[in-house]
């Protein structure tokens, strides 16, 4: 008698069982359709979102973003325990629950990005870094993916209540999670007249854009670099001396040093 473990070259080797490998549909927004059904289909969107089957999951994802696109009045009074979990999907290794959660942000800020900035609930504040995050990460198809989210946030949010999320991450330990950052911070400002940049504070931004030009990471000085000229264009527009005003206000905030750099990226 062969020993446990042994092959036998005389003995029909078993039969291998058929791989059950499920594979999840990335839906494009522009190709999901609204609910014939809504008013039922919402009372059990909260269960499917909370099973126990990552193909589940996702599909509640997708129907999540049905809702927001079509039926946002039924989605929003859960709309706090939805973002809760794509929030947890994105910290979930499977790849297809990352990108799926990620795609349903970007709709989801589509239609709600008032509610969400304005929300009392720590729920964004996990959004938003879980984003910054994934955007960083090696693997290109949820990076991209996760860089469209950032997109949809700016453009769907109104920029003083963003910048003021998104201004802690300037610090940050992670190079790459401070040049998608820098990057986000950079569309907000050029969507700010000069009086909503006054509110923030002026100083701030420009010690920020100060810090930015000088991280080690080319995105994040090329995001500082688009930062600055919005900076100057809006501060200035009111000048006639332009680049002397300029030089005034970075040499009145900045170490002589960084106050040069800012004068001679707008004069360049």
């Amino acid at each position: 008698m062969n020993a446990v473990g042994v092959n036998d070259e005389n003995v029909a080797p078993l039969a291998q069982p058929q791989s059950t490998e499920v594979t999840v549909d990335y839906v494009a927004s522009e190709n999901l359709e609204a609910f014939q059904d809504a008013d039922v289909k919402i009372q059990g969107l909260v269960g499917g979102l909370e099973s126990k089957d990552w193909v589940k999951v996702c599909e509640s994802l997708n129907d999540a973003r049905r809702f927001a696109l079509y039926h946002s009045a039924l989605l929003l009074p859960i709309l706090d325990k939805v973002v809760m979990v794509m929030v947890k999907a994105m910290k979930n290794p499977r790849s297809a629950l990352i990108k799926t959660s990620i795609m349903a942000s970007s709709d989801i800020f589509k239609a709600f990005g008032e509610n969400l900035i304005e929300s009392t609930s720590d729920a964004f504040n996990q959004l938003l870094l879980q984003l910054l995050l994934k955007a960083s990460q090696d693997k290109k198809f949820v990076c991209e993916e996760a860089d469209k989210a950032l997109s949809a946030m700016v453009d769907a949010m109104a920029p003083l209540p963003l910048l003021h999320k998104l201004s802690v991450y300037v610090g940050h330990s992670n190079p790459r999670v401070r040049a998608k950052a820098a990057n986000s911070i950079s569309k907000c400002v050029s969507k700010m007249d000069v009086e909503s940049m006054k509110e923030f504070g002026l100083v701030k931004l420009i010690q920020s854009a100060s810090t930015l030009l000088n991280d080690k990471l080319p995105e994040a000085r090329e995001a500082a670099r688009g930062l600055v000229i919005s900076l100057y264009e809006a501060i200035t527009e009111s000048e006639e001396e332009k680049l002397e005003y300029w030089q005034s206000f970075c040499q009145s905030n900045l170490a002589a040093i960084h106050a040069q750099a800012m004068v001679k990226l707008v004069s360049s």
